[in-house]
């Protein structure tokens, strides 16, 4: 019998619906027990987000500087063999929540030494939270196996959907635009990397540190948005430090920092992105082998071949 623990946080609910189709497999084999636990904040982050609530998140949620969740409702003396950890991406960072359960005792008892598969599902850009969530796994003893990602199909349409979503809950398809959020058949679709983990995990080949789920297109790339994520997470520090610097969270000094950064956000994403993927694509005869090697570092260790989609479907 192979112990399988998933942890995850679901503010809107699509994350906790790819996880269902993600773990669904694993939940009907008799030979695997799976125990899920979900994450709660002591202090609730609301959905839909009020404005400065919303942007009031992100500094902590750039500097990992992680609110106190209730306890987890395992002993502790619990050992899994493999641990799957969803998560959503704020700001190009993994989620508050998520990362107060890494920095957590709680964490490093239930992960220190062990194979974790993580599962993104984002908007599209989700390099710089990945390079995070790296650091907090190592900082704990835990061994990165896979990396899974579901991202948003809207394109650029994205920048206006899944703000509209989160501020006001509604994520249905208007003027033209796509649905905001991860589309449903890639979330059915996501059942085949259950199917791959239990074949794997009846083989032991949690054990072998090597990834399980490659060739099933697991994580893609779009290098384009490569220099975006850089650029972002840059200014993002910046901005960050300036905020904590003002007040606390919540704090009505913050108030008009606040409104200066959304509006500047605004700003950078009329400007900034369309400029660099603009240079991108002029100098991609001259960077075509650097982009090659940073998109296939960052696809690791799953990456996005597809060699075993006829074995497993989806």
């Amino acid at each position: 019998m192979k112990r399988v623990l998933v942890v995850y946080y679901s503010q809107t609910g699509q994350l906790g619906t790819v996880v269902e189709s993600f773990m669904a497999p694993l939940a009907a084999n008799p030979d695997i027990a799976l125990h899920c636990v979900v994450l709660r904040p002591r202090t609730p982050y609301p959905f839909p987000w009020p404005f400065l609530r919303f942007f009031d998140a992100f500094p902590e949620s750039v500097y990992l500087d992680a609110p106190p969740l209730e306890p987890l409702p395992l002993p502790e003396d619990e050992s899994f063999d493999l641990v799957i950890l969803a998560y959503q991406v704020w700001f190009l960072s993994p989620s508050l929540p998520v990362s107060a359960f890494l920095k957590s005792d709680a964490a490093r008892r239930l992960l220190a030494g062990k194979p974790v598969v993580t599962l993104i599902a984002c908007r599209n850009m989700w390099l710089m939270a990945q390079e995070k969530m790296k650091s907090l796994l190592a900082q704990i003893g835990a061994r990165l196996v896979d990396n899974v990602v579901l991202t948003d199909r809207g394109g650029l349409a994205t920048f206006i959907t899944t703000p509209r979503w989160l501020l006001t809950g509604r994520k249905n398809s208007f003027w033209g635009m796509p649905a905001a959020g991860v589309a449903g058949e890639d979330i059915a679709a996501c059942a085949r990397f259950g199917r791959a983990l239990a074949v794997a995990l009846a083989r032991d080949e949690e054990t072998s540190g090597r990834p399980m789920l490659t060739g099933l297109r697991a994580a893609s790339v779009e290098t384009r948005l490569i220099a975006s994520e850089r650029i972002g997470e840059r200014s993002f520090l910046l901005w960050g430090r300036l905020l904590r610097a003002v007040g606390a969270p919540g704090s009505r000094t913050r108030v008009p920092v606040l409104m200066v950064y959304a509006a500047f956000l605004v700003c950078a994403i009329v400007t900034v992105v369309p400029l660099t993927l603009i240079l991108k694509a002029a100098l991609q005869p001259w960077m075509g082998h650097r982009l090659a090697k940073q998109q296939a570092y960052f696809e690791l260790p799953s990456g996005s071949s597809a060699e075993r989609m006829g074995e497993f479907g989806g």
